[in-house]
């Protein structure tokens, strides 16, 4: 089994910067790819950005250019560098990850979420 730890979340004011992360803990797995959602107020979960091993990226167009995704595989650890937040942009985040497992075996885990407010 696979734990998520996210930190990171906080209040900002618009305009202003946030680094969330998420680690991935445990043993006999392999990461595909790991990656941000986020759900706002009255919103259904959407894709912010995922990553790969690789270094693959893929972000939602209502965030490129502002928001960063990275990850040290040595760490198993994802981050999401937040710059320009806008009002929009305040959601809970839930950090995914998509692993196998010794036996091939795929499985997605997910974060308990973080929350992000931009107000001022």
């Amino acid at each position: 089994q696979v734990q998520l730890v996210e930190s990171g979340g906080g209040l900002v004011q618009p305009g202003g910067s946030l680094r969330l992360s998420c680690a991935a803990r445990g043993s006999r797995f392999s990461i595909n790819a790991m990656g941000w959602y986020r759900q706002g107020p009255g919103k259904e979960r959407e894709l912010v950005a995922t990553i790969t091993p690789l270094t693959t990226t893929n972000y939602a167009d209502s965030v490129k250019g502002r928001f960063t995704i990275s990850m040290d595989n040595a760490k198993n650890t994802v981050y999401l560098q937040m710059n320009s937040l806008k009002p929009e942009d305040t959601a809970v985040y839930y950090c995914n990850v998509q692993t196998v497992n010794e036996w091939h075996l795929r499985y997605d885990y997910w974060g308990q979420g973080t929350q992000v407010t931009v107000s001022s």
